[in-house]
């Protein structure tokens, strides 16, 4: 399959991707009134990131848009068949994967299209997982030599996450995920997500693109209406990445009770070349051999510039 990002003429007419810059995409929806206020997108930012409304009404309002389309489509889908089949079954969940690397900003455009989303018709009910509550607790991770991987592939539970996206694709009334506690950056006993038949699930994680391992026959990816994978330049990306490194030295890890609290009191300098090695020793390896070759795999890719913003979007051709 040819890389969407390819520059060249001959790529371009054989991709199965159809490219909009960002002015062609916002004008797909000049007249959508954004439904968020001002107040609740400063709410809905990740670390770091500048979204402001202009973004929201040029990027991700055509984005719901589209997505409450697919929903409406599919469900159309689904009646037709039950009349085909004279069969009548109750429709399931749309279910929508995000993807994409370490601090690119995935978390906060998922959030965002569960707000946006709720605000359509035929998708009032939208829930949000990230696959964080599928890591193997850190016991596990050191039990298996895996600490250092931790965000890899391996280091999910990925049968568990299977089993709950086939459960939520199946229709059961009530599916509970594990809970993952970023302060303790480790799973927090006893305590879960629990989706109870959502119109829409939106799971967002660094490896939800992932193909079928070896000796596998199904991935979480196979079980996906539609697929989001956020996109930029690898620089760009390390350059976020140790910019909220930095943000949550002087914030987060402050806490007594967080897993990187003795990151607290490292200098500045310290503190960049910390956030260098973690980026270079772990979320570039696994950007690189793990999350970007999934990037062809997605429905759309949201391309973004160095300041954040998104300068183009690929839609997946029908």
């Amino acid at each position: 399959m040819s890389d969407p990002q390819s520059p060249s003429s001959h790529t371009a007419q054989i991709s199965p991707f159809v490219e909009l810059d960002r002015a062609d995409w916002a004008a797909l929806a000049p007249s959508m009134p954004s439904p968020l206020r001002e107040t609740e997108i400063v709410q809905l930012r990740g670390l770091g990131e500048p979204l402001d409304p202009r973004e929201v009404a040029e990027v991700y309002l055509p984005l719901s848009r589209l997505l409450n389309l697919y929903v409406g489509g599919t469900k159309s889908l689904h009646n037709v068949t039950s009349e085909f089949l004279r069969e009548r079954f109750e429709s399931t969940p749309f279910v929508i994967g995000v993807a994409g690397s370490v601090a690119v900003g995935k978390s906060t455009i998922a959030r965002l299209l569960r707000e946006l989303l709720a605000r359509w018709e035929h998708t009032p009910r939208v829930e949000l997982v990230t696959t964080d509550g599928f890591l193997f607790p850190n016991a596990e991770l050191e039990r298996r030599g895996l600490m250092a991987r931790k965000g890899f592939p391996e280091s999910y539970d990925r049968r568990a996450l299977l089993r709950f996206v086939s459960e939520v694709k199946a229709g059961a009334a009530e599916v509970r995920a594990p809970f993952y506690s970023h302060l303790a950056y480790d799973i927090v006993p006893d305590a879960q997500v629990t989706v109870r038949r959502p119109d829409v699930l939106i799971v967002e994680g660094l490896n939800v693109l992932q193909p079928p391992g070896p000796g596998h026959r199904l991935a979480v990816s196979d079980l996906f209406d539609f697929t989001i994978y956020v996109d930029a330049r690898t620089s760009d990306i390390a350059r976020w990445y140790e910019e909220r490194f930095l943000k949550l030295q002087r914030g987060a890890f402050v806490n007594p009770r967080s897993y990187f609290h003795r990151f607290a009191s490292l200098t500045e300098t310290e503190a960049r070349t910390r956030a260098h090695e973690i980026w270079h020793s772990i979320n570039e390896p696994n950007l690189l051999q793990n999350i970007r070759p999934t990037r062809s795999r997605a429905s759309l890719v949201l391309r973004k510039s160095a300041d954040h913003a998104v300068s183009s979007v690929l839609l997946r051709k029908l």
